[in-house]
């Protein structure tokens, strides 16, 4: 039975031996062929082996039988021998021109720099054994036929290399064409090169970047270069074919405005693939073609604003007014959109002219030629901004205001190449004029107001509040008040327990001073506006100077210190108000609310109710007290 055992288990192990054996035999792999290689470019055959014994690095030998030898066998190059090669091959393999590069210690590819036809045949990669057993397949072939060359590509036109305006339209021109009997397929390439500061190239040196543009690719699809998708997503940069003459088709690259960036050297770039049995695209052709070089020259370095009047502008109130903005330097063959803005700074709460305060658009005229109005919307039928000649832009006020007055500048946003750009799109540049001051002379106006409290009973708590303002306006011209009516609460005084060193007398702390609430108003036009949410409130107008303010059933909150506030309104020759700028206070005017009668007699019976209480406590404490005593003296032991 053991014997039977032993037997068994040793012909398993030889079982397994031949196994392993069979499965790790040396194996040869190179691609499927026909391979067609065009004459004259790069021929790379790669060669792999596994399955082998010994050291990790592996030696190759390639062979060739030639169509035209017969069969015979011819030694191209090989990594262990360097007298190997046959003498047709020697030159070649000794100037590098043939070589094996090698991948990895079991893979290697053979190069042919530049194809001939003697080329064509049948290569055999050869690996010598290095095996304790000679298993396997040692080498494996594959036939490459040499094709003619028949890749062809020109341009129409030459970049001069004289600089061109920011915007301007480019369009490049590259024509190719094959004439093959196999199935190829070619791409075209638009690229550019550009000196820029190379980071690895010593000390400082300068290095070629090369970008692709954009391209069709062997498959006939149009892709963009990396740097270049917003672009071509945007429409800005676009390629196509045409139909050409004598089997070349044309491809046309058109950039709808150059930037400063697009500076370089531009070339045109046509390669040749071909499908090999492995499915796998393989690059057979390529050839480039230099179209020249493109400067571009920035639209700021040409780009002027100007406007007109310079300086200062002074104004009487009413009177016309207009500015005209001019851009100069803008190349005529760029065709450009322009967004023009008026934009005005100035402090017109105060009455002096000035630089400072928020910068406001006035009116803007865009690209398509639309005008709009900034926050004052009354000056769309007050105004006009025009376009009077190309690049020549003017704004009118037909009359204008106080409020007119300001720091003036005309901003222009150049859309270089783009006649109508969509809300997204950025501009090329954006520059803004010198300033434009403008003064308005008001008329000479004075304003008088005068608060006063009219004769009558004493105001109660319910009664009507009854207050009186007189404004008066001296101008020339048509004129009305604006009214204001405030209220500050009643001051009170804090005397201080602490006396002074130098006297005896307290000395009070002083008033402290509230913000005024505004209660009504009455405008220019006769518009009233109330203000409070408490009592109700009305104000009228009871002559062409007399102004009134009732605040019916008051309460006591109501009582306080009344002004009036004064502010002239003129009217211009077209009929529109502004706002003068000249205001007067009153007098301040305050009113107290006394209690009622019905109230006043609360205040004897809230006291005889408090006295009778208190007598009537005291008789019960009183008596309560002496019969307490006397109880007490009873029970007392004689």
């Amino acid at each position: 039975m053991r014997t039977m055992m032993a037997s068994m288990k040793t012909a398993l192990l030889v079982f397994l031996h031949w196994v392993l054996q069979y499965a790790v035999c040396r194996d040869v792999f190179v691609p499927a062929g026909t391979l067609y290689r065009v004459a004259g470019f790069p021929l790379s055959l790669p060669c792999a082996v596994s399955g082998y014994e010994g050291p990790r690095t592996q030696d190759f030998e390639w062979f060739l039988y030639r169509d035209d030898a017969a069969g015979r066998q011819m030694g191209v190059v090989s990594t262990r021998d360097k007298g190997f090669p046959y003498a047709p091959f020697q030159a070649r393999v000794r100037s590098g021109e043939v070589r094996v590069e090698r991948d990895s210690g079991d893979k290697v590819r053979l190069v042919i720099q530049r194809l001939r036809a003697e080329d064509q045949g049948k290569y055999e990669c050869y690996t010598p054994s290095t095996d304790s057993t000679y298993q396997g397949n040692y080498s494996a072939t594959v036939p490459v036929k040499v094709i003619p060359d028949t890749l062809q590509i020109s341009y129409s036109r030459v970049l001069a290399g004289q600089p061109v305006p920011e915007g301007v339209e480019l369009k490049l021109t590259c024509s190719a064409g094959i004439q093959s009997e196999q199935l190829t397929h070619l791409s075209i390439m638009f690229g550019k090169r550009s000196d820029g500061e190379g980071l690895g190239s010593g000390a400082g040196g300068v290095v070629s970047t090369v970008r692709e543009i954009i391209s069709i690719d062997k498959l006939l699809g149009v892709v963009p270069g990396h740097l270049y998708k917003k672009r071509y997503n945007d429409e800005e940069i676009t390629l196509e074919k045409r139909n050409g003459e004598a089997g070349q088709d044309v491809y046309v690259m058109k950039m709808r405005a150059v930037q400063p960036d697009d500076t370089g050297s531009y070339f045109c770039e046509a390669t040749q693939w071909i499908l090999d049995p492995d499915r796998s695209w393989q690059k057979i052709a390529q050839r480039t073609l230099d179209i020249g070089n493109l400067t571009v020259q920035q639209l700021a370095e040409s780009l002027s604003i100007t406007s007109s009047p310079r300086g200062e502008v002074t104004l009487q109130v009413g009177s016309p007014l207009m500015l005209t903005c001019e851009v100069l330097g803008l190349p005529s063959e760029v065709n450009s959109g322009l967004l023009v803005q008026w934009m005005k700074r100035g402090s017109v709460s105060s009455d002096v002219t000035g630089t400072g305060g928020v910068e406001v658009e006035v009116a803007r005229m865009s690209p398509d030629g639309v005008v709009s109005w900034g926050d004052d919307l009354s000056r769309g039928s007050g105004g006009s901004l025009e376009k009077v000649a190309e690049g020549k832009y003017s704004l009118k006020l037909f009359s204008a205001r106080p409020l007119d007055s300001g720091v003036y500048r005309c901003v222009v946003s150049v859309y270089a190449g783009t006649g109508n750009p969509g809300p997204a799109t950025p501009a090329t540049l954006t520059q803004r004029s010198e300033g434009v001051t403008v003064n308005l002379k008001s008329k000479d106006v004075l304003v008088a107001a005068v608060a006063q409290l009219p004769r009558g009973p004493l105001l109660k708590r319910g009664s009507t509040i009854t207050l009186i303002c007189n404004a008066t306006v001296t101008t020339t011209g048509p004129a009305q008040a604006q009214v204001q009516w405030l209220r500050w609460p009643i001051p009170e005084r804090v005397i201080k327990k602490e006396q002074s060193p130098a006297s005896d007398v307290t000395l009070p702390d002083p008033p402290v001073e509230e913000k005024p609430r505004l209660v009504a108003s009455l405008r220019y036009d006769g518009v009233a506006e109330i203000y409070t949410n408490g009592s109700e409130v009305s104000v009228d107008r009871l002559s062409a100077i007399s102004y009134r303010l009732r605040v019916h059933a008051a309460t006591m909150d109501d009582q306080g210190m009344y002004a009036c506030h004064a502010q002239a309104w003129g009217q211009d020759p077209h009929g529109l108000w502004y706002d003068t700028g000249a205001k007067a206070e009153s007098n301040p005017v305050t009113v107290y609310l006394y209690a009622r009668a019905a109230d006043l007699l609360l205040i004897p019976l809230v006291i005889g109710v408090s006295s009778a209480l208190f007598v009537g406590i005291f008789i019960i404490a009183t008596v309560t007290c002496c019969f307490m005593k006397r109880l007490a003296r009873q029970r007392t032991p004689k």
